[in-house]
């Protein structure tokens, strides 16, 4: 279906492939991974002719048809929701927004008159035909399909008929992976689909990807996304692609397996190469060892030397030890908060101590955020009260976090500014540890990519530790190492916690505590996330039948 015979591919001076090759077959479900930078993206856009490789073929099967979701949605305005999504399906979103013109034009009552019968006469005849035509596109069931998608992605029905315009960044990325979904093609090509879901959309999409019957190739940094969609993983590494037949979580194990066995191959190898070249090396002006020696250095010259396993950069980043804070860490009570005429809580009790890890659950718009920054006093309440407890020392990771970074100041600058008082080598340890190694570390703070930016706000949150942490999607933009270095040292953090999150490998590690914000109420659940969706039978509040 799609073939990579011999590709190579340098980007600058960075060379992405050499002599790479690969097949990707009707149906197959692919997950594509490897290091930020190895050239993911570049092979998407190879796939679909957006980039040529410098050599080497990419070659589609005449008459496949490839969808390909980016993180560069381009511009959406002038249109609703659900026109936007049936743009990609072809000229039928055309003859849509003609008959609703049409009907617009039927409903206007200046034309009700007896002087513009004629006219009107004209909008009803053309009405027909394009109503004729649109039928024969299978429109109104499109249409249908359409706003299908867009509620799994969680679109209401106001900013489905809403022009696109108005939807923040994150909604027109939804947006335009809902019109790839309802192309339905031949190949789908996802680069990094998780992003910006929320849980229940992220599950839907789940469910939606594994009735898929094309073929489907995609990155994602969700490990349980992707290992619960992908039969398959293809790895680029050091500019080749190796595949494993499975998914992610076999992979890893494939991996460290073979790692293990090259490693074992290749100190044999050395073993045995260090004794010839000591006996070489012994009898080598000795004329009546000389026979001896000249055959053992051309069974040396022969033999295919093993190269080492590539050795993938590890960070851990380990706490230094957190103040203790008192037992009650933060408590709400009677809590009334609202946003207009709309109500969010009514009447709030809620209460953390300390040690707890408290994940907070809800559909979009139930609360969440809100919650967050009640209890670090970004938002106040409009009654009740929101008190801290003794000796509690706060770090809150928004969203916008990102925003206190000086665009100007480079990270290690950004990283001396917030301690003045550490010494460098702590300070390019702390910065290794979150992904900036070598030049890295010079980069200006407004070059920095989303996940770049998110790394950097983290580094500074965790270096000097709160001993009470509150965190707003923390994983956004992190790749797979990252979240697992993140993961791995805070399960070793002795403070508490309260955080929102939609990465299940994230909330099932780290929480020992569940608030689910719900219509009927807000439910609380002792043990973590892994209990509560063994007592709920869902993965998500917004998922109840």
């Amino acid at each position: 279906m799609i073939r990579l015979d011999n590709v190579s591919k340098q980007n600058g001076h960075q060379i992405l492939f050499i002599e790479a090759s690969a097949a990707f077959n009707r149906g197959e479900k692919v997950g594509l991974v490897g290091p930020n930078g190895s050239g993911k993206t570049t092979l998407f856009r190879m796939i679909t002719g957006e980039d040529a490789p410098d050599e080497g073929q990419v070659a589609v099967d005449r008459g496949v048809s490839i969808g390909y979701f980016s993180q560069d949605v381009g511009e959406m305005s002038g249109r609703s929701a659900v026109a936007e999504v049936m743009e990609g399906v072809g000229p039928v979103s055309t003859v849509g927004a003609e008959l609703k013109e049409l009907e617009a034009a039927m409903s206007d009552p200046d034309l009700a008159t007896p002087e513009r019968a004629d006219e009107m006469e004209k909008i009803i005849e053309r009405y027909g035909e394009v109503q004729h035509r649109f039928q024969e596109l299978d429109g109104y069931a499109l249409e249908g399909r359409a706003r299908e998608v867009l509620s799994g992605l969680s679109f209401t029905q106001d900013m489905m008929d809403g022009d696109v315009g108005a939807l923040s960044g994150g909604w027109k990325m939804r947006v335009a992976l809902a019109r790839i979904l309802l192309m339905r093609p031949d190949a789908m090509l996802l680069d990094e689909p998780s992003n910006h879901l929320d849980l229940e959309s992220l599950i839907w999409l789940e469910q939606f990807l594994k009735g898929y019957e094309g073929m489907l190739l995609m990155t994602s940094h969700d490990r349980e996304f992707m290992n619960r969609i992908v039969t398959k993983i293809v790895e680029i590494d050091g500019g080749t692609l190796t595949s494993y037949s499975g998914d992610y979580a076999f992979y890893e194990q494939q991996r460290a397996l073979n790692e293990k066995q090259q490693q074992a191959q290749f100190e044999r190898q050395q073993a045995m190469l260090a004794k010839e070249i000591k006996f070489i090396e012994r009898f080598k002006a000795r004329a009546s060892h000389a026979a001896q020696v000249q055959s053992r250095v051309k069974k040396l010259d022969k033999i295919e030397r093993v190269e080492p396993p590539k050795r993938r950069q590890t960070v851990a980043f380990e706490f230094l030890p957190a103040p203790r804070s008192g037992e009650d860490v933060v408590s709400l009570k009677n809590v009334q908060k609202g946003y207009g005429k709309r109500s969010i809580y009514d009447g709030l009790d809620f209460s953390v101590r300390r040690k707890e890890r408290w994940c907070v659950m809800g559909i979009n718009g139930a609360g969440k955020s809100t919650l967050l920054k009640l209890v670090t006093g970004a938002t106040p309440p409009d009654d009740g009260t929101v008190a801290l407890g003794g000796s509690v020392k706060m770090g809150y990771f928004a969203q916008h976090a990102m925003d206190i970074l000086d665009g100007e100041r480079t990270v290690f600058e950004e990283l001396e500014y917030s301690f003045p008082q550490a010494g460098q080598g702590s300070l390019r340890a702390l910065a290794g540890c979150f992904g900036f190694s070598g030049d890295d570390v010079e980069k200006r703070c407004r070059v920095l990519s989303g996940g770049e930016k998110a790394r950097l706000v983290m580094a500074i949150m965790l270096f000097d530790p709160p001993n009470f942490l509150v965190l707003d999607e923390p994983t956004n933009h992190l790749d797979m190492a990252t979240k697992e270095m993140l993961i791995a040292a805070l399960s070793q953090y002795e403070g508490t916690m309260l955080f929102v999150s939609h990465d299940r490998h994230f909330l099932a590690a780290l929480s020992n505590r569940v608030l689910e914000l719900t219509p009927d109420g807000i439910h609380q659940y002792g043990g973590g996330y892994t209990e509560y969706v063994e007592r709920t039978g869902h993965e998500a509040p917004g998922l109840r039948s």
